[in-house]
Order: C-alpha cells, then sequence, then structure tokens
C-alpha cells in the first residue's frame, strides 16, 4: 500500500479496505451492489444512448469485425455524464487509492456491449493481460513477500446487466498479477491454466457490482454456455499519475506540432514522439 507524500510515493501506513489488500495480494476483488437499481437503470439508458447518437470507433482497424467492432465505445466519460460519475463512485476510489496513489486517474473508459455470441474474435476472450507486465522477470526469481507486490494500473468492470456463468464472465488466475510474465501463449485458450498451482476464478456479478482487477494478473472471458445473454459493462482503468491515459487514441491527442510531425521520417520516430498504435487500453 503506499500514499502520495509532496509530490512522491510512500509506503502506506493508514489502515486499507480488505478489497485493497485482496486486490494486492491475489490480484482481483468484487465489490457487490456498489450501485442502487435505479442507479444501474439510469446508467444503462444513457449507456444505450450513446451506442445510438456515436457509431463505432473503428479503433482496432482490420483486428476485429465490424459487427463484433459495434460492441464498442470508447471515451465514455466525454459522452456520458452518468458514466464521468460512476467511474468517480466514493466505494471504487477508496479500494484502489491506497495502491495506485491519491492522485490516480482514468486511463480508459470503454463501454461493453457485447450481444450473445458463440465465438468472439476479440482479444479479451483469451488469456492476457492489460500491458505489461510490469515488472518483468525470469520465472526462476521467486519475488521477495517482505516487498508488496507494485500495482500499475487496474480494471473495473461497472456492471449495468446481470453477469452469470452462462455469459461467459470474466474469469482470473490468483495471484498470477505476481509472475512478472504474461500467460503462457501455447496456453492461450486453455480454461485449465493455472499460475502456481491456482486454477481460474470465475467473477459473475450482478447488476450495480463491480469487478476489480490488477492489469498484469492473467484473465480473460471464460467461454459461454447456453442461456448465455450478453455482456453489459462500462469499464475504467485506473493508473497511476505516471502511467499517460488512452482515453483517446495518440494520433487524436498528442503534443506533437506540426514542423515535429513532418520532420518524422519512419515508425520509430513517431512513437519515439507519442504517436503509437492502438492496442491495449485505446483499442
Amino acid at each position: 500500500m503506499l500514499r502520495r507524500v509532496r509530490g512522491y510515493l510512500l509506503p502506506r501506513k493508514d489502515p486499507a479496505p480488505a478489497a485493497s489488500k485482496q486486490l494486492e495480494s491475489e490480484g482481483y476483488t468484487l465489490l457487490e451492489g456498489v450501485f442502487t437499481a435505479q442507479e444501474v437503470a439510469a446508467l444503462g439508458s444513457q449507456l444505450h444512448s450513446v451506442y445510438d447518437s456515436y457509431p463505432a470507433d473503428g479503433r482496432a482497424g482490420d483486428r476485429r469485425e465490424a459487427a463484433e467492432d459495434e460492441d464498442f465505445r470508447y471515451q465514455m466519460f466525454n459522452r456520458s455524464a452518468l458514466a464521468q460519475r460512476a467511474i468517480a463512485h466514493p466505494a471504487i476510489l477508496e479500494v484502489i487509492e491506497p495502491l495506485l496513489g491519491e492522485d490516480c486517474h482514468v486511463i480508459a473508459n470503454t463501454c461493453w456491449r457485447n450481444p450473445p455470441r458463440h465465438q468472439s474474435g476479440h482479444g479479451g476472450g483469451f488469456w492476457h493481460i492489460d500491458a505489461g507486465p510490469h515488472i518483468p522477470r525470469d520465472p526462476a526469481i521467486p519475488w521477495d513477500d517482505r516487498i508488496p507486490y507494485p500495482v500499475f494500473a487496474i480494471g473495473a468492470h461497472i456492471f449495468v446487466e446481470d453477469c452469470d456463468l452462462n455469459s461467459g464472465p470474466t474469469g482470473v488466475i490468483p495471484g498470477s498479477h505476481k509472475s512478472g510474465s504474461p500467460p503462457p501463449p501455447e496456453q492461450y485458450d486453455d480454461v485449465e491454466l493455472d499460475y502456481q498451482g491456482r486454477k481460474v476464478v470465475p467473477l459473475p456479478a450482478s447488476a450495480g457490482d463491480v469487478c476489480l482487477f490488477v492489469s498484469d494478473a492473467w484473465h480473460r472471458r471464460l467461454p459461454t454456455r447456453q442461456g448465455d445473454r450478453g455482456r453489459f459493462f462500462l469499464q475504467a482503468h485506473y493508473g497511476r499519475r505516471d502511467i499517460a491515459q488512452r482515453v483517446l487514441s495518440t494520433s487524436e491527442t498528442n503534443q506533437i506540432s506540426a514542423q515535429a510531425l513532418a520532420r518524422a521520417r519512419s515508425d520509430r520516430e513517431r512513437t519515439l514522439l507519442g504517436l503509437h498504435p492502438n492496442m491495449f487500453y485505446d483499442g
């Protein structure tokens, strides 16, 4: 646990919520009943209106079918006042701030409205981590548990509709955020994947619940079953102050003058200036 003092991150001495401790040790936690039924209904109505008012962003390029691209809308706090209010809920902030600092910020804010679908081409349907790992290391070198494992980014799913086991909830492998590595590629679709003997924990949720997971944790959408009703949730990723925002693509928001851009001749020169292809968080 940590806190920001005079610009510096220092070890936290004040007590932290049990959910913060579970996030730090296990890589995930579930906050039940954060939003009332009335709040969920109002949020859901406004999120649906965003889909009606804004076309699909098309950020995935040729990596995703057009029909599946329709599932997503980005920069949601710019498009919905209730989405902006939801991601600032005190029940969420009190859990993540002891891990990220009181000045953490939203680095991505995407809505997911997945209809029932037998197969998904989106990468979230396979084992992955959300960027990183932030501290890569040789698996043969164990982490010294005297040092709390640092957390750099946390994902949140704010559920607008119930998501039961049939609908393919998110599954997380406990402790995998401490692995210092991405999931093994040869097991990217293996639901029996484990980390140090610990297997996946499904995270079904009810409307109004919030699922939180460390970005380095091995996670995926679990396979759907008969009776799949789809998924509908507002996603927010929170990062330390030092982590760049990906709410908009870097092609849309950057700090590059027209003259500097014209002088950049190669892809590497463009990424050096901050123009990155869409991928984690923004794609």
